[in-house]
């Protein structure tokens, strides 16, 4: 048996306990962290957790503006999945996002889907990333592609440099029929159907291609309303799911409404209004790009920031084996701030190997 190096007679109990103490311990620490571990950018210390809490999980702020804890991760592969760009470690998320990825690969295989190219998630506590996103910072958002899984596990060089699809007519707004298929469509209702989905981002041209194969009738518009058009979103889908049980510091989206959205508010997107680029007021400097700090975030972060970690990233992995009490059992220290701050430089953590048999 493995020594984890918990005293004998240590119950779970206690165990529970004294993980629980250290956490608050942490919070009542961090709460009020000032100086200059404050001061710098939140997407630098984000993006140097190269693991997740132990804690429950629970998301803070907006999908925008937050973190989460006890993020696990989706598994580098399954049977009907495979993650892709792994060197970014942002295959991380809410258990529940993670548990419905799963579920969507499955359903979406019986659907005739070949399988799930999952694009990313979150970082291991959440926050801002150094590149790439504005939202995914509470572990509910989730990219996937729209490019079929092929039949072959990929390389780790093959998922950092093979490029998703385009769905796109060539310098046009609208699908290109040889590219988009009823299969893709599908795959969309399937996502959109399930009640934990809050909203879909999808290009404009994906969403009016959906409203002509879905649209005329009235029995999809609780799923077709979460569709909603957005720049980007050309090769791949972004999946977010509503705030969930036991995340009461989770600030919520406004609702999607009713109706399908095929009408006057999909109608703009095909004018030039959305596409033309601003123009700069006369006689004013262009503002300098606010730089997003942990005092601009919840305060719970500062606590996510620097509450104990799993020993390995395998204990945290959503597999049908995840056990969070042995996570806990396993939990280490992680830097103070104070140490994050000092480097600019990510933590690019190991990336795994061939999985076992």
């Amino acid at each position: 048996m493995m020594n984890l190096g918990i005293p004998a007679g240590f119950s779970g109990v206690s165990l529970r306990k004294a993980v629980s103490a250290l956490v608050v311990a942490t919070a009542a620490v961090t709460a009020g962290c000032g100086g200059a571990a404050a001061q710098q950018a939140a997407k630098q210390l984000f993006g140097r957790a190269s693991l997740p809490t132990v804690s429950a999980p629970a998301s803070y702020g907006f999908y925008s503006k937050g973190c989460v804890a006890g993020a696990v991760a989706m598994p580098v592969d399954g049977p009907t999945w495979q993650v892709m760009r792994l060197e970014r470690n942002r295959r991380w998320g809410h258990p529940k996002l993670i548990s419905l990825l799963q579920k969507l690969s499955r359903e979406a295989v019986q659907d005739g889907w070949p399988g799930l190219l999952i694009g990313d998630i979150s970082q291991p506590r959440g926050g801002p990333m150094l590149s790439g996103h504005a939202s995914h910072q509470i572990g509910l958002d989730a990219d996937i592609w729209l490019t079929p899984m092929p039949n072959r596990r990929l390389s780790v060089a093959e998922r950092a440099n093979m490029s998703a699809v385009s769905m796109l007519k060539k310098n046009s707004l609208y699908v290109d029929p040889k590219k988009w298929s009823p299969a893709r469509g599908k795959l969309l209702a399937r996502a959109a159907s399930y009640p934990e989905v809050q909203r879909i981002f999808v290009h404009p041209g994906i969403k009016k291609a959906m409203c002509d194969t879905y649209g005329a009738s009235h029995a999809n518009d609780y799923w077709m309303n979460k569709l909603r058009p957005y720049w980007g979103h050309y090769y791949h889908f972004h999946v977010r799911l509503f705030c969930q049980d036991g995340s009461p510091g989770c600030k919520p989206q406004q609702s999607t409404g009713s109706g399908n959205g095929c009408g006057k508010s999909l109608a703009w997107w095909f004018t030039s209004e959305p596409w033309a680029p601003k123009k700069p007021k006369s006689g004013k400097k262009p503002a300098k790009p606010h730089v997003v700090t942990l005092n601009d975030l919840p305060k719970a972060c500062a606590a996510v920031l620097e509450a104990p970690a799993p020993a390995d990233a395998s204990l945290v992995t959503l597999t049908a084996g995840y056990d969070p009490e042995m996570a806990r059992a396993t939990a280490v220290p992680v830097p103070a701030l104070s140490r994050m701050a000092a480097s600019r430089l990510p933590v690019i953590p190991p990336i795994p190997a061939k999985r076992p048999n």
